[in-house]
């Protein structure tokens, strides 16, 4: 299955005003594992309107109530563990190449409505950026590490 292509992705870190982060627990998962909203990006679309995108159809947080603070320098992968290649994604992809964008939450948590058309968490929550590798499954621990390690300018945090 390593030979197979990664899926082109996005994936947004979203900061409060106490420079929390956004994370939700998906709804098809049993774990007690949270993550920042992510998904792949659509024919013909750009990153950054993907990354919008995907924010918007995980949390029901307007577009305006969302500021780009940085785009990571570099595209960040994981891999999907081998019992999982198979069965996501029709068992094309072999994990997913990432654009990750640091955004600024405008709005209030009012404005947060994880009951969207198409839900994809059951709960939300912020967290301390120092949380997150401990909260993600372990496959995107090191995901969340690179993530942290390109946005640790923003957040005041060694990288």
């Amino acid at each position: 299955m390593s030979g197979l292509p990664y899926r082109a992705a996005v994936g947004v870190m979203l900061l409060n005003a106490e420079n929390k982060v956004f994370v939700g627990q998906r709804l098809d998962n049993a774990l007690e594992a949270w993550q920042m909203p992510q998904g792949g990006l659509d024919p013909g679309e750009s990153a950054e309107e993907g990354a919008l995108r995907e924010l918007e159809e995980e949390t029901g947080i307007a577009r305006d109530l969302v500021e780009i603070v940085a785009c990571a320098l570099r595209q960040l992968d994981y891999d999907l563990p081998e019992d999982l290649q198979g069965r996501l994604w029709g068992g094309k992809y072999r994990g997913q190449r990432q654009t990750w964008y640091l955004c600024r939450f405008l709005g209030r948590d009012e404005d947060v409505r994880i009951d969207t058309p198409e839900p994809e968490f059951r709960a939300w929550k912020w967290a301390e950026p120092s949380e997150l590798p401990a909260m993600i499954v372990p496959f995107k621990q090191a995901l969340y590490r690179a993530v942290l390690a390109e946005f640790a300018a923003h957040l005041r945090l060694a990288p």
